[in-house]
């Protein structure tokens, strides 16, 4: 990044991700500008952290190095990055634009596209890790890029909330491997949950046997870290069931695209509906465990 002063960047997104993975450039030394639709939430992690808040993201973008992006949907990015007030209209030639929205392939392209015209450099990043990851600096990225020198110029300031950042191919294909962990998670999550409601009704102490076969094939991080709150019916945390059947809507959409046959992703999205049904939108994913236990 090139400056006389501390680099300046523009992070649009205060959500549960947005903020933490701000917080780690505020105090990595950067100068940071932050947008949030709901300026109330910009306001407040300024009151946090210092730095600055823009009422636009045009506003927030002027004269940064690099802009962040990682708001809710493809809509939400096209606002943002390409509306009339969005970023790319103050963005300068040789910055770069980092889009960590879990988005579609297609979106990542055409905003590749779009700074391309303008001499912008672009990344598709979206992360896996869940707040927890972005709080304590430990995401995985999943990155794009028409670009390999933009990737390099962008990966040490990734770095600093990532532990893990990998360029997969060319704009797209970050968004694409996201895809991929999500079919993962999804069946990882059904599995377990219909695991921990078989072993309940069995009568055993989940808690003792996740600790036996956690050392074993079966082991997972959403074991490790959900199967005690799903056997307790706890689901107020995590990554919310309305965020999920938005990431499995954009996988369904590509598979329909590309040919893949996703039968499980298929039935388990269908599932999350029905946990949204019964009033569960933000709930955790691992809620869907409730269909079990109360069908």
């Amino acid at each position: 990044m090139i400056d006389d002063g501390p680099p300046r960047v523009a992070f649009l997104g205060m959500g549960v991700m947005g903020a933490p993975m701000a917080r780690h450039l505020a105090r990595a030394g950067y100068r940071v500008r932050v947008y949030n639709r709901t300026a109330a939430k910009a306001l407040a992690w300024v009151a946090l952290n210092g730095h600055q808040a823009s009422p636009t993201p045009a506003e927030a973008a002027e004269d940064a190095e690099a802009v962040f992006v990682c708001v809710g949907n493809d809509d939400d990015v096209r606002e943002v990055v390409l509306g009339p007030n969005g970023a790319l209209s103050t963005m300068t030639e040789g910055s770069i634009l980092v889009d960590h929205t879990t988005a579609s392939a297609g979106l990542a392209r055409e905003l590749s596209q779009a700074c391309t015209e303008r001499g912008i450099g672009f990344v598709d990043a979206p992360v896996s890790g869940g707040q927890a990851g972005a709080e304590n600096g430990q995401l995985t990225i999943m990155c794009g890029s028409d670009q390999s020198d933009v990737f390099d110029r962008i990966a040490p300031v990734l770095d600093i909330y990532s532990r893990s950042c990998v360029l997969m191919g060319e704009a797209g294909s970050g968004q694409l491997t996201k895809m991929v962990n999500q079919i993962c998670i999804a069946g990882i999550i059904q599995g377990l949950a219909e695991a921990v409601n078989f072993g309940t009704r069995a009568g055993l102490d989940i808690d003792q046997v996740v600790e036996v076969i956690g050392k074993g094939a079966a082991q997972s991080w959403q074991m490790d870290n959900r199967a005690t709150t799903m056997a307790a019916g706890e689901f107020d945390f995590g990554f919310a069931v309305d965020w999920m059947r938005k990431d499995l809507a954009i996988v369904l959409d590509e598979a329909g695209r590309n040919g893949a046959r996703l039968p499980m992703t298929a039935l388990i999205d269908q599932f999350y509906a029905q946990v949204q049904a019964r009033g569960g939108e933000r709930w955790d994913t691992s809620s869907l465990i409730d269909l079990l236990t109360n069908p």
